[in-house]
């Protein structure tokens, strides 16, 4: 048995002081951010926070960390750390050039086939010279068929499992497919007059100008018409917007025959496409066109918070889903949430406390809990894919999603995450480093708030409520 004698005593209490020091700035961090999240605004929302030390693993704080809700955009860090791990950094997709028919004396008697294999970057037209200039050192000088874009590589809806509507016209809501060109968006712009231009010129779309007491651009999910509403007035100010476009096979498809004829490369058909759930067709492989890796992609597409690169690595990633566990007639997208299920659930986040029907955190049926984010990030963190995986993330005050939030403040720097906001939802779930280097991993995520009448008093965006408690982590200059 250990002696207490007084020689002991000064160190003794130099412990006990630490112990003290440390469990008050806990205590002081779990008071400011209850003091925060308890105001009166508040009342009626939905708060998910739970921050853990990267250090020992113990819990810094916690406020219904076990309570399902909505994510929004926090929810692509699973699809991220699910695709890194199934199919690693350096993996790499390919968009395909194949032949189908008779080539006799540098004459196709049939189709050239573009095959998208999901690389959602593909964008441009070096992709479409390079493929070209393969074409035609391939011996090929006219084509009898037509150009073909393939887009059926991903088997259902090209749209994800819970997307609303109203979405669908807007770049975010692009859809996510085989063969996927420009982030399959179009820029529509309207001068005076009812003058309209769509870049890219090849995008598969008609333009229609109707009468209306208001300007807007409108397009109904499954057309390929963009009405232009309103645009009649000779002094109406030029008016932009980013739209998804209907068509992505075909405007590659199109932009694969200009590439060709500046190679000088007769194509007698039309450019068309080929869309699930018609087969794919099959022909002989030529040329091809390789995606970035994983990673690249991955960064990009966390760092702006990027549907189409998060939706299209997660069907890539539940390509290979072992047959045992997902019916063969699945969708694409019911075979990667299931693998991604699956994946998790090996990891000790049940489907109690996440599931994830689709891969971007736009669909409303995605529901998760403060703590299997951080248990998540905790994981990540640990791996040996650590130092990829935190360089894919926006930075506070320096770039992405994060580069105007919580600048000159604390966290600037510090505090390293995935943004979340979406109609009623703002979350922010992450890495945070206190001022004596202890590094936390937090997840922190508001629902249902509504903010007070912008006329009865000036009102912060929603980010900044989150941006607040992840400030106080940086600001801790006490072990917690």
């Amino acid at each position: 048995m250990a002696v207490l004698t007084p020689a002991r005593l000064p160190h003794l209490f130099a412990v006990c002081l630490l112990f003290a020091a440390t469990a008050c700035e806990a205590e002081t961090l779990a008071k400011r951010i209850d003091q925060h999240i308890d105001q009166p605004r508040f009342a009626a929302a939905s708060w998910g926070v739970s921050v853990v030390s990267l250090d020992d693993g113990h819990t810094v704080y916690s406020h219904d960390a076990g309570r399902l809700l909505l994510p929004a955009s926090t929810a692509k860090l699973y699809t991220a750390a699910f695709a890194l791990d199934r199919l690693g950094a350096d993996y790499r997709t390919h968009t395909d050039v194949l032949v189908r028919g008779e080539l006799r004396k540098g004459r196709l008697r049939g189709d050239l086939i573009l095959r998208g294999g999901g690389d959602p970057t593909l964008a441009g037209s070096a992709w479409a010279d390079r493929l070209a200039t393969a074409v035609h050192e391939h011996g090929i000088r006219r084509i009898d068929g037509a150009v073909v874009g393939d887009d059926t590589l991903f088997a259902g809806p090209p749209i994800g499992n819970g997307w609303e509507a109203a979405d669908l016209q807007t770049y975010y809501g692009a859809s996510a497919g085989g063969l996927d060109i420009d982030e399959n968006t179009m820029t529509t712009t309207v001068a005076a007059g009812g003058r309209v231009v769509v870049k890219p010129e090849d995008a598969a779309v008609a333009v229609a100008l109707e009468p209306a007491g208001r300007f807007a651009f409108y397009r109904a999910p499954g057309t390929a018409t963009v009405h232009v509403l309103g645009a009649d007035g000779e002094s109406m100010p030029t008016r932009t917007a980013r739209l998804s476009i209907p068509d992505p096979a075909l405007t590659a498809a199109r932009r694969l025959q200009s590439a060709l004829a500046q190679q000088g490369i007769r194509v007698d058909g039309e450019a068309r496409s080929v869309r699930w759930p018609l087969p794919s067709p099959r022909g002989e492989m030529i040329a091809s066109w390789d995606s970035p890796p994983l990673a690249a992609i991955l960064r990009d597409g966390l760092k702006r918070s990027q549907n189409l690169y998060l939706q299209s690595v997660f069907l890539l990633a539940g390509q290979g889903a072992p047959a045992a566990k997902v019916d063969d007639t699945a969708s694409a997208e019911d075979r990667a949430a299931t693998a991604l299920e699956t994946w998790l659930a090996a990891r000790g986040i049940g489907p109690a406390a996440t599931t994830m029907v689709e891969g971007t955190g736009l669909s409303r049926h995605d529901l998760t809990t403060a703590a299997s984010l951080t248990r998540l990030l905790a994981i990540m963190d640990a791996s040996p894919l650590a130092d990829v995986w935190h360089g894919l993330l926006p930075v506070a005050g320096i770039d992405g999603t994060l580069a105007n939030r919580m600048r000159d403040t604390a966290a600037q720097g510090r505090v390293v995450a995935k943004t979340g906001s979406m109609s009623f939802v703002n979350a922010l779930a992450g890495y945070a480093t206190t001022k004596t280097g202890q590094r936390l991993a937090f997840a922190i995520v508001l629902n249902n708030y509504q903010p007070p009448s912008r006329s009865a008093t000036p009102v912060r965006p929603v980010s900044a409520e989150v941006d607040a408690i992840a400030a106080m982590f940086a600001e801790a200059n006490e072990r917690l």
